[in-house]
């Protein structure tokens, strides 16, 4: 009876460790790094899973909304991928610091530099960084339908809307904006980056970079855990061994 409670509950803390350690989605997404208030700047990251056991993914197509046409788009480079980048002209210019832009990007496209051993394989994610703004201040949030294609050809067009409390099989990304911050600037560390001389675009770079270390934290955390995991199991086996011998 004690071994049974044992096992079981050495089967519940590594089932921890797995839902800890893996994405709670399965499909493509995207997140702000730190805030997204409407108005000021952010860096976004789109994270993509592989979801097939049988191919990687190669190639992520971003299709930014048009209704809401972002002045400064910036996407970080990512090791292992080329980037092209479509600019479109725009019907009305958009005011950015009291410059007149009349041209806007439309869509990104990652595609992986070596698409037969590169991309992302299966039972892994990847995210593409980018620095977006200035956030509109009319909408709630913002849409960006995406395509995600991999090695064997198969594409999957993340571009369906919600329109009921149920999400849609192939859902498009969505970003929810917070509201705008009192002093009409997007982040605290956009204030203190102007103070000392960098521009917002200038901001959200050095945002990218925090991330990349958090999230080298976060691995190094998740590693402890499952080595405290195996750490245990192995004198749980160790008792009842003993036990067993005498």
């Amino acid at each position: 009876m004690k071994a049974t409670r044992i096992a079981a509950a050495l089967a519940a803390a590594g089932a921890s460790v797995l839902l800890l350690s893996s994405p709670s989605f399965a499909h493509v997404s995207v997140q702000p790094e730190g805030a997204a208030a409407k108005g000021g700047y952010a860096t976004v990251a789109f994270k993509v899973p592989n979801e097939r056991d049988n191919a990687s993914t190669t190639k992520l197509e971003v299709n930014f909304p048009a209704d809401h046409p972002l002045a400064s788009v910036m996407p970080q480079p990512v090791q292992g991928w080329d980037v092209e980048v479509t600019r479109s002209k725009l019907d009305k210019p958009l005011d950015l610091h009291g410059r007149k832009v009349d041209e806007a990007i439309t869509k990104i496209v990652w595609t992986a530099e070596d698409e037969k051993k590169g991309g992302i394989q299966p039972g892994f994610f990847q995210k593409f960084p980018v620095s977006v703004g200035p956030l509109p201040e009319d909408s709630d949030e913002l849409v960006f339908k995406s395509l995600q294609t991999y090695s064997n050809g198969e594409v999957v067009r993340w571009i369906e809307l919600q329109e009921g409390e149920e999400e849609p099989e192939k859902p498009a990304p969505v970003l929810q904006l917070s509201a705008a911050a009192e002093n009409g600037h997007g982040t605290a560390k956009d204030d203190d980056s102007a103070a000392s001389g960098k521009n917002a675009e200038e901001a959200h770079e050095d945002d990218v970079h925090e991330s990349a270390a958090g999230a080298t934290d976060t691995a190094a955390r998740v590693l402890g855990v499952v080595g405290i995991v195996i750490g245990v199991a192995g004198v749980a086996f160790g008792v009842l061994a003993r036990r067993r011998t005498a």
